[in-house]
């Protein structure tokens, strides 16, 4: 039977990915969607198949044929609507980041837990084949003893000297409160913390960030080059930006024995390829393009937790960690100073 979805969150990127890859993922069926206005509700639900399409997310919770939420709205809105959702006993698939605060994230993964339903956070990246192809290699210990890791998420456009704010919809990504404190960080920085952690078993112990923003008069940064120390010894490198339109999102693995590259693998839709050259395996592999495929593989995968009562590939405790790291990295672009990542207690 179709897990049945309710959308939080019309913007571009359920519009988008979220709700096409619904449309033909596995065990999946968009029933309900939730927005602010009921014209543009009404719109994004007949564009997209859905069932019903309402302006306040009580009455979604009150549709019975909604088993679970993705909540796709502004980074903070996830942690109250999450426990929302939750209260309400829906599973919940939250977009990243998890929430704005480590205390917020704390709230989601205890709220989850107390109404015993599942909790999963979007982080596509975990689902691109290249990045389980290196996840793999690490774990068989195919180039030995990893020592650093790389890993970068940018844009930007040619011509393009400063950051154009956003406007209309997307302009709360302009305002700290809305965002989290940080912007590139926590939009595409996020993504590459959570991927060096997978494909690595380590988490992030040191952290040490240098960006343009996190000042009086910016407080949002633009460009942002942040440092992991990893809990296994390894030194892992993460860029991230809006300002860099020749960039090639790339990741790159170093070991004792040999090493793993990706090119173009770090990016919502799937394509790419990755590479291992070491003294025991020398191999290739190349993704065809497709854009949905990460999402679709994503739902698949919650959709089969909740059948199977198993955790999500990305767990709240996955996206409770990438809380951690991306408030160390806000914290140490502040003031300069490298900082600890301290785990709490969930």
């Amino acid at each position: 039977m179709a897990l049945g979805w309710g959308i939080v969150g019309i913007g571009s990127h359920p519009d988008l990915k979220v709700a096409p890859a619904m449309q033909v993922a596995n065990g999946s069926e968009l029933v309900a969607v939730c927005g602010r206005d009921q014209g543009r509700s009404d719109a994004f639900a007949e564009a997209h198949g859905a069932k019903a399409a309402y302006t306040d997310l009580n009455d979604l919770l009150r549709d019975s044929r909604v088993d679970a939420v993705f909540v796709a709205s502004p980074n903070s809105l996830h942690a109250p609507q999450s426990i929302q959702s939750a209260n309400a006993g829906k599973h919940v698939l939250s977009e990243k980041p998890m929430a704005i605060t480590v205390e917020d994230a704390v709230a989601m993964v205890r709220a989850c837990r107390r109404k015993g339903v599942k909790l999963g956070i979007g982080f596509e990246l975990r689902f691109h084949p290249a990045h389980l192809f290196a996840r793999e290699l690490v774990f068989q210990g195919t180039i030995g003893r990893i020592r650093l890791a790389q890993g970068q998420w940018a844009r930007g456009e040619r011509g393009a000297t400063e950051h154009l704010p956003r406007t209309g919809l997307r302009e709360w990504w302009e305002q700290p409160e809305l965002v989290g404190d940080a912007s590139v960080m926590m939009g595409m920085g996020v993504h590459v913390f959570d991927l060096m952690r997978f494909m690595l078993a380590e988490d992030a112990v040191e952290v040490v960030a240098m960006t343009d923003g996190q000042t009086a008069r910016q407080p949002l940064e633009h460009i942002a080059s942040i440092s992991l120390r990893m809990s296994g010894g390894t030194i892992a490198s993460v860029l991230c930006g809006r300002l860099l339109p020749d960039t090639q999102n790339d990741f790159a693995i170093y070991g004792s024995d040999g090493r793993i590259t990706g090119n173009e693998t770090i990016w919502e839709g799937r394509f790419g390829k990755a590479e291992v050259v070491s003294a025991a395996v020398n191999r290739t592999e190349t993704f065809q393009y497709d854009y949905l495929a990460n999402f679709v593989d994503e739902l698949e995968d919650f959709s089969d937790a909740v059948e199977r009562d198993r955790d999500p590939r990305a767990t709240g405790l996955d996206g409770l960690f990438a809380t951690l790291t991306t408030a160390a990295a806000v914290e140490s672009a502040r003031t300069g100073h490298a900082v600890k990542v301290v785990p709490v207690d969930v």
